[in-house]
């Protein structure tokens, strides 16, 4: 078995390209003028170094030839995302070479000094530092004519609302960059008759970038014939250690899933995955029957570590769980379950896997005799999400191929649970249930998605426009 050494997606941070610029032409007609911009760029640079980000800053053009050789720099680094400042007026000739050699989507920031300009006093060299506005119309109609996305950010140096939106095009990059060097591993086999999962690997590949590791359970069995005593152990007491553990539980199962959760550390780590989807009918409690019924475990543990892992063969929603949780939101294997009308809410969630970090409370192991629609016994992980806003992400296909973003904004609320070894959260959508149900239902969602903590749908627009996915936002 070979062990790869690439940095896992998980601990990779997204490479900012960073350029600033103005008219040379400027520079002798005032000569305050370049200083003053120069430390605005200082003071852009700085605040960049505060995100979690990689960044690469070629410095300050000033003509079409700086332009040229700043786009040479930025293609060489590998951007995910670069910035461009206008510091002042400058004309596009000086940008759009950016734009088309790099590979990189380019978003333009224009953050002058502070929020005005002192009318009474300024010249027309103070005037110009705060003239960054201008070429924003000149870059979009250029952008458009060659071919290139236009995105922008306007504001002034110490706006935190302006920071906030950068900060969301810098997440949206780190997600997109996740999922173009991804690696995802896809092992087992289609659950019988859901044609709505059912993904062309292929597609995935097109349509995020990324490579597709196609897995046998077998590349399980033989990792866990493999793990020892010792290593047993430790997952035990951390099993112990991150769960309550329900009087239903039967040790010889809760071993057995230590055990597959060892297996399946290993099985990640030898074929560097970013994701798992799986599922295996099995029959008879034949080996793969209990390795597939003693996922849970192990699964919910490599997502709560940020490598997402979900059953049912679920290739896209193990997608939009990687994409929520480099949001920060976690992200949980998801499906509908009950409608409460008395109370208002969408009842949600899913046997098998979850994610553990947004849990409302310490999860809870169960025991379970019988896991319904699926062979095999064993432990089963059941909590409630955190209490307050969340995102519904999910991954859809269309008839010609093509990949969707759908999500949907609610608020998980307080009230009665079943104690059936399921995650399972009340939902809130401001609106009749039924008709949200509907509406959420019509979207080509699929009957799988990730249920993220937190309001996302700024984050997820800024990922829309840099992955060229349409996004689908459902409301009633």
């Amino acid at each position: 078995m070979t062990t790869h050494t690439r940095t896992p997606a998980v601990a990779r941070r997204p490479r900012i390209g960073l350029v600033a610029g103005g008219l040379g032409a400027y520079w002798p007609q005032f000569p305050d003028l370049l200083p003053q911009l120069r430390r605005s760029a200082a003071r852009v640079t700085e605040r960049m170094g505060e995100f979690d980000a990689e960044v690469i800053d070629v410095g300050f053009i000033s003509d079409a030839q700086e332009g040229a050789a700043a786009a040479e720099k930025l293609r060489a680094a590998g951007c995910d995302l670069i910035v461009g400042f206008l510091t002042t007026y400058m004309t596009a000739s000086m940008l759009v070479p950016v734009a088309q050699r790099s590979g990189a989507p380019v978003l333009l920031i224009n953050l002058q000094p502070t929020e005005s300009m002192d009318h009474a006093t300024f010249d027309t060299g103070q005037w110009l530092a705060y003239c960054g506005a201008c070429p924003l119309p000149e870059m979009a109609n250029a952008f458009e004519r060659v071919g290139v996305p236009f995105r922008s950010v306007s504001g002034y140096l110490e706006d935190e609302r302006a920071w906030q939106r950068i900060g969301r095009w810098i997440r949206a990059a780190s997600v997109r960059s996740v999922l173009r060097g991804g690696r995802h591993g896809l092992m087992g086999h289609l659950y019988p008759g859901m044609y709505d999962v059912s993904t062309d690997p292929t597609m995935v590949t097109a349509h995020l970038g990324g490579h597709m590791e196609v897995l046998e359970f077998d590349d399980l069995r033989v990792r866990v014939d493999q793990v020892s005593d010792s290593e047993l152990t430790v997952k035990l007491d951390e099993t112990r250690e991150l769960f309550t553990l329900a009087d239903t539980v039967v040790e010889d199962d809760l071993r057995w899933a230590a055990k597959v959760a060892v297996g399946l550390d290993k099985m990640v780590a030898d074929f560097d995955l970013d994701s798992l989807a799986y599922y295996h009918r099995g029959l008879g409690g034949e080996i793969h029957e209990r390795l597939g019924a003693g996922m849970i475990l192990g699964s919910s543990l490599l997502t709560a570590r940020g490598i997402p892992a979900c059953g049912e063969y679920e290739l896209r929603t193990s997608l939009a769980m990687l994409i929520v949780d480099r949001l920060g939101a976690g992200g949980s294997f998801t499906e509908l379950q009950a409608l409460d009308f008395t109370a208002g809410v969408v009842e949600m969630g899913h046997d098998g896997p979850g994610h553990l970090a947004i849990s409302a409370r310490k999860p809870l192991l169960r025991g379970l005799g019988v896991y319904h629609g699926k062979r095999g016994w064993g432990v089963s992980v059941e909590f409630d999400v955190r209490h307050g806003p969340v995102t519904l992400v999910g991954l859809g296909q269309s008839r010609d191929g093509r990949f969707r973003l759908v999500a949907a904004e609610g608020e998980v609320v307080d009230g009665p649970l079943l104690e059936i070894g399921n995650t399972t959260s009340r939902v809130d959508f401001g609106c009749d249930p039924g008709e949200w149900t509907d509406a959420w239902s019509a979207s080509g969602v699929g009957h799988h998605w990730a249920l993220a903590t937190g309001r996302l749908l700024p984050e997820l627009r800024a990922l829309a426009g840099l992955t060229d996915l349409e996004l689908v936002e459902v409301s009633v």
